[in-house]
């Protein structure tokens, strides 16, 4: 392992940190972009006006104003909360809101609006022929989601979320502001003590770069799976 002046092993575990922030909040974007799409979609007027606000508000809305609003306002809003409980019903209970949470949820809410736009595309993608041919072999609804059009939507949608997934990747370093000890912030602070920015800095850049590539394999490896059967123009 790099020591760098003593800081490597603790920026690895940073590393370490990024990736489980990034992953995490993957997997809350896409629930939440799966959820977005299908409201978006929906016949009803309520939940598609919810997720048009959502993805409109989100999208409007710079990251890191997101992620300042989101833990300091949420932990204001935590100890109002605990506040009242101690006036109104004599409970003294403080709640603090974790800095790993918040950054996953943060970061997964804020994906989550791209995501559903991503979806919503792909779906609309999906040729509206096959689905009916699927209703009328006697296919449940869950059958011609899973057989049918979620199969196809994901060949249309994986560009998109390769996209945002990048993006995402990137983002992470946002975690720093709010106190997280991610490898941004471990190495910033290295630098800021030995004077020697490019030392740490360099080896956080390839490590974001490490895990571009590794993404970009996996990703092609996806279209390849769900373009299985189909013919390039």
């Amino acid at each position: 392992m790099i020591d760098l002046h003593g800081y490597g092993p603790s920026i690895f575990q940073g590393a370490i940190l990024t990736i489980e922030v990034a992953v995490l909040s993957l997997l809350v974007a896409l629930f939440l972009g799966l959820l977005g799409a299908i409201a978006k979609l929906s016949s009803n007027p309520i939940p598609r006006a919810i997720a048009t606000v959502y993805t409109t508000v989100i999208r409007g809305v710079p990251d890191l104003v997101l992620m300042l609003l989101i833990f300091f306002g949420g932990q204001m809003m935590m100890n109002e909360f605990s506040d009242w409980l101690y006036e109104e019903f004599d409970i003294d209970v403080f709640f603090n809101i974790d800095e790993f949470i918040a950054g996953v949820v943060t970061i997964g809410f804020i994906f989550g609006a791209y995501m559903a736009e991503t979806f919503r595309g792909a779906f609309q993608s999906v040729n509206a022929g096959q689905i009916e041919a699927g209703y009328a072999y006697g296919m449940t609804r869950w059958q011609v989601f899973s057989r049918i059009s979620f199969p196809q939507m994901m060949r249309h949608a994986l560009p998109g979320l390769g996209n945002n997934w990048l993006v995402m990747l990137k983002t992470t370093a946002l975690v720093s502001i709010i106190g997280l000890a991610d490898m941004v912030r471990l190495a910033s602070e290295a630098a800021k003590a030995v004077h020697e920015p490019f030392t740490f800095l360099i080896p956080v850049a390839l490590v974001y770069l490490s895990l571009t590539a590794v993404s970009e394999l996996l990703l092609n490896r996806l279209k390849i799976k769900y373009s299985a059967g189909t013919t390039r123009a």
